[in-house]
């Protein structure tokens, strides 16, 4: 197996945080679409189905900056994935059309960390979950330097964030992954994709991560790696799905591993079972393997980006409600509209998370 971490989380970390550079011949060959556009990317179309997506998930906010999912009540990973979406705009807390939307959301997510550094509100449910989502949007945050002119928030922001990464590295499991609770006992390929990204927009903010948390991560997720070129949801067996393979696949890219055979059949897999036209919109995880799927694509580059990017444009622009919603009917609206926006939103490229 080809595996190149360098210029990686995994390196970086090591590195020295200002300024630091990492040169020489293991640096990553694969050519993201971080700076690489592809043809006719943005289109007078798109912009109008963002905007009145925009439009209609600022009407969904709670007045406390929730933002709810139905049986799922108040959920900090719908709201950090609906501030997202707003960011992915250019919106920061206090800056922007959509501005005090994000700060609001900061608010209920700061409301919602607790003393040990667990971020959850009152209805969560697999509260890892939401925890990595929230600290990716914390990590987002304070990586732009968007404290909104709000010194005693950005401070708020920065503790809770360290106190939500030493968290998700002290719950890791002996395979390196991890599951719905904050208990180092068990792992599934879901949630680990949550906190390692989270790590990552942390790492990207200039917060120190374990490299030994990193290098366990990245032995989960290659344990997860099916013969048929998918990912499992555990290590020990189960079925490839397409989903899950997505979050496999970003699941490398995030930590630092950029050539791996692991992503080339990864990405053949996602080709050949889950090309937008392929799955339909009804289907379970459907926005949660686009999110991923996206993510994977465009970090890959080239041919992989060009090609998925056309098809889940025009999939996901079909697909939009006449109210500006996307509809996910396990979750309900506001969460199948923050994640069709980020779909939407990457050729802006304006999340640092997004960037290799």
């Amino acid at each position: 197996m080809k595996l190149r971490r360098a210029a990686g989380l995994s390196v970086l970390i090591a590195a020295t945080m200002a300024n630091a550079q990492i040169v020489g011949p293991d640096e990553p060959t694969r050519s993201s679409a971080t700076n690489e556009a592809a043809e006719g990317e943005m289109n007078t179309a798109l912009d109008q189905s963002i905007q009145r997506g925009l439009a209609y998930l600022a009407t969904q906010q709670g007045p406390d900056g929730a933002y709810s999912g139905g049986r799922f009540g108040k959920n900090v990973a719908i709201t950090a994935v609906a501030c997202l979406a707003f960011m992915a705009d250019g919106n920061l807390p206090g800056r922007g059309p959509y501005g005090d939307i994000v700060e609001r959301g900061v608010d209920f997510i700061l409301a919602s960390s607790a003393e040990n550094g667990l971020v959850a509100a009152d209805a969560a449910n697999g509260p890892m979950y939401g925890h990595g989502f929230a600290t990716l949007f914390l990590g987002e945050v304070y990586g732009m330097n968007s404290g909104g002119g709000d010194t005693e928030r950005s401070r708020r922001v920065h503790e809770a964030l360290v106190k939500a990464v030493r968290l998700i590295e002290r719950t890791q499991n002996e395979e390196g992954g991890w599951r719905y609770n904050p208990v180092p006992y068990d792992a599934d390929l879901s949630v680990t994709i949550c906190q390692i990204m989270a790590l990552r927009s942390a790492r990207n903010a200039g917060i120190e991560v374990s490299k030994e948390v990193i290098d366990k991560a990245i032995e989960y997720v290659h344990a997860c790696h099916n013969r048929d070129g998918g990912f499992r949801y555990q290590s020990d067996m189960g079925p490839s799905a397409w989903p899950r393979s997505a979050a496999g696949i970003a699941s490398l890219f995030y930590a630092g591993v950029y050539e791996d055979d692991a992503i080339d059949q990864g990405l053949t897999y996602l080709a050949n079972n889950a090309m937008p036209g392929k799955v339909r919109a009804s289907q379970a995880h459907y926005f949660y393997g686009h999110y991923y799927a996206v993510q994977a694509n465009f970090l890959a580059g080239g041919e992989h980006w060009a090609a998925w990017w056309a098809a889940i444009r025009g999939e996901l622009l079909d697909s939009q409600l006449s109210d500006g919603s996307w509809l996910d009917r396990s979750v309900g609206s506001s969460y199948g509209t923050a994640m069709s926006l980020i779909v939407l939103q990457m050729p802006k490229r304006y999340l640092p998370i997004f960037q290799k």
